[in-house]
């Protein structure tokens, strides 16, 4: 019986995963089947808050009416340009500590970007909204040196919930970067040089499709948690900063429409998914010409050789 010695060590394992089972479906699958539930339901009167003793998708037609839509685009513009800003900022910034910041700094420069997070994700957005405002000293600067005429019109606007989002966000896309990027030695790197490729042509061939989980963690990071942000949106777009999030935290704590709440989040989720899985299909079609290219060029060599 040779698989019987690690069968106990099997058993510990899975035994080991139990309280990470628990706790997922304590707090994961359990709340997320109850907002699927309530949002079959309705609202039952002026001080009820929801029942399902008539099921309907009346809720979903509602959440997806002209009134409501607009704000899931404004949502999915915001999500993913901001996503992208993450990305296009975070990318230089990781590869610089992973590459060119000697390892006995590395830590500091770690620490530096988790401070953010030691603050209170509201108090920092309400930082933004003084710094943004028109009689803040961000206004008062630029109009000292000419480069305004007026008080700065930045505060309540889409941008300024766009600026929030990359700020509160940022962290989350340079850490596992950062990590992929370190896990690319330098004898690869040099390997490729050494075949001819510049720099460019190492980090898009070489460096970055090595690090692609560390990418594809970091675009989840942000995406996913950016789509359900309202704090951002309520501190800094006001009535122009409209988002899903907003959406839902009002029909639960002002409209006390828990089943038009539920149906809004499902949705949210449901687009969320739907564009990880459209943005995961384009890549997939675009990297096809290279790895047709790759093959091609490998089967060449074995000819050759």
């Amino acid at each position: 019986m040779p698989d019987s010695p690690a069968s106990p060590r099997r058993s510990l394992g899975g035994l080991l995963a139990v309280p990470a089972w628990i706790w997922l479906l304590v707090f994961f699958v359990a709340p997320v089947g109850l907002v699927v539930w309530y949002s079959f339901g309705y609202k039952p009167g002026i001080f009820g808050t929801h029942a399902n003793d008539v099921l309907s998708l009346d809720r979903y037609a509602e959440a997806l009416s002209p009134t409501f839509f607009t704000t899931f685009q404004n949502t999915l513009w915001v999500g993913v340009l901001g996503t992208a800003l993450c990305f296009l900022i975070g990318a230089p910034v990781a590869y610089w500590m992973a590459f060119k910041v000697r390892p006995q700094r590395r830590g500091l420069l770690i620490a530096l970007v988790l401070i953010p997070f030691w603050t209170n994700f509201l108090i920092r957005t309400i930082g933004w909204q003084v710094i943004l405002a028109p009689e803040g000293w961000l206004s008062q600067g630029l109009q000292s040196i000419g480069m305004l005429d007026g008080p700065l019109d930045l505060l309540y606007t889409r941008t300024a919930v766009l600026i929030g989002v990359v700020y509160n966000y940022l962290p989350l896309m340079i850490l596992p970067l950062f990590v992929a990027f370190d896990r690319v030695g330098p004898a690869v790197r040099e390997a490729s040089k050494d075949l001819g490729a510049g720099k460019v042509t190492t980090f898009f061939r070489v460096t970055l499709p090595l690090s692609r989980p560390g990418v594809v963690a970091g675009v989840l990071l942000v995406f996913i948690p950016l789509m359900g942000d309202y704090i951002t949106a309520t501190v800094l777009g006001g009535a122009k900063g409209n988002m899903v999030g907003q959406l839902v935290a009002s029909q639960f704590q002002t409209a006390q429409n828990w089943a038009l709440g539920s149906a809004m989040a499902v949705v949210l989720m449901l687009v969320i998914a739907l564009t990880i899985a459209v943005a995961a299909l384009l890549l997939w079609a675009l990297s096809l010409p290279f790895r047709a290219r790759n093959r091609l060029a490998l089967g060449q060599q074995e000819v050759a050789s």
